[in-house]
């Protein structure tokens, strides 16, 4: 897919480059960098795996469950989702006439009803067919859509029939720890709709009170790479780019040292490079807050991170291996340890609160503790931060 600006925006007052160096203001066509098919900036606003079913559902019909989504093109599913999608980008047939499909709309427990029938491959009413085609322009493979939720733009994210833990509940957990740890987290509500479990993350690619998106793109675009490259997305190489092209260059990189040791200690294998963002003003980059630190289902042993650590391609899930490496993040060994000793102690200290606010079982809490949250596997090699046994039957970690 190639680009090119109409005239009149490049006249415009103001005007940015969607983003650098993919797509400079200037006139003519313009071609995708090497090896891409589509500029990254205008792909992340695009629907991901769940918007991309949604969307092929309401254009084939009950025969999507089975469809293949390579029979459209990345321009259907752009031209087809909702008009109210991440970052600041929408997507017209036409240059001079706009049109918005954000305005046919549903109740949540409607929208979770849809989610279910796309889901099971059942037909939709017409109605509710357009009202999740248009909340569902989002990415990632879990069901969600996109509200207003008490005068705040949200995401709804919603639990499965077919979940096999609570993976809503670990989401909701892993998030309110992230932000007592400190880090810049997206603020998030667990809420029961229809004895469901639904996570409502606040946007923050919005402006409070007001109309005005804020542009965004993903780490994956900032790496100059799509999915099929993702493999060799790496933190270090993304730790270069925030020294280089983002404000705040050494706090940025402590923040994302940061998010890579609480995803070791919460689980999250699945931090591959859409789950990273940032904001772009037409010149600089900023961290956007963290989202979708979600546990990963895990029997125990060896794991990984989905991005590589470490310049030399290390990328096993162990803080050892971090902290060996924290001079990438312009951090010192000893910086780093007292970093991840900070939030082991948050955790254990306030795991049992952010259950009972998650109301999470006894049954659920041992299914995430030292599975998902400070598995053992973890701390193998790090001395400075053991994590002990729960203490007999008792909710309290360490």
């Amino acid at each position: 897919m190639r680009f090119n600006y109409g005239r009149s925006y490049l006249g415009r007052r103001g005007a940015i480059p969607l983003y650098l160096p993919e797509l400079p203001l200037r006139p003519g066509v313009i071609e995708p960098l090497g090896g891409l098919t589509i500029p990254g900036c205008i792909r992340d606003a695009g629907p991901d795996s769940w918007g991309q079913r949604v969307v092929m559902q309401h254009l084939l019909g009950t025969g999507a469950r089975d469809g293949d989504r390579a029979v459209f093109g990345p321009l259907t599913h752009l031209l087809r989702s909702g008009s109210d999608r991440i970052g600041a980008l929408d997507f017209q047939e036409h240059a001079h006439v706009y049109v918005s499909r954000d305005e046919t709309s549903a109740p949540l427990e409607d929208l979770i009803d849809a989610a279910d029938r796309v889901g099971e491959g059942r037909p939709l009413p017409p109605a509710l067919d357009l009202a999740l085609l248009h909340a569902s322009s989002v990415g990632g493979a879990r069901p969600k859509v996109l509200l207003n939720a008490d005068g705040g733009d949200v995401i709804a994210k919603f639990s499965s029939s077919t979940d096999t833990y609570a993976v809503v509940k670990g989401e909701f957990a892993a998030m309110e720890l992230a932000r007592r740890t400190g880090l810049d987290v997206a603020s998030v509500d667990l809420v029961g709709v229809m004895g469901r479990d639904v996570l409502l993350l606040k946007r923050f690619d919005r402006v409070p009170g007001t109309q005005q998106r804020r542009a965004l793109v993903s780490a994956l675009t900032i790496l100059e790479l799509d999915e099929l490259m993702a493999r060799y997305a790496s933190y270090a190489d993304l730790a270069q780019i925030v020294r280089e092209r983002f404000t705040h260059a050494r706090a940025s990189l402590r923040e994302l040292f940061a998010r890579i040791t609480f995803n070791i200690l919460t689980g999250n294998s699945d931090d591959h490079a859409r789950n990273h963002a940032a904001f772009w003003d037409g010149e600089w980059l900023t961290l956007t807050p963290a989202y979708d630190i979600c546990p990963q289902a895990r029997g125990g042993g060896e794991t990984s991170q989905a991005m590589m650590i470490g310049a030399d391609g290390f990328r096993m899930s162990q803080l050892a291996g971090c902290v060996k490496r924290a001079s990438t993040y312009m951090l010192t060994e000893r910086e780093a340890g007292e970093l991840i000793d900070h939030q082991v102690e948050v955790i254990k200290r306030e795991w049992d609160e952010v259950c009972d606010r998650g109301r999470m079982t006894e049954v659920e809490r041992s299914f995430f503790w030292r599975r998902q949250f400070l598995n053992p596997y973890a701390f193998e090699g790090y001395s400075s931060a053991p994590v002990q046994s729960r203490a007999g039957q008792g909710l309290t970690p360490g």
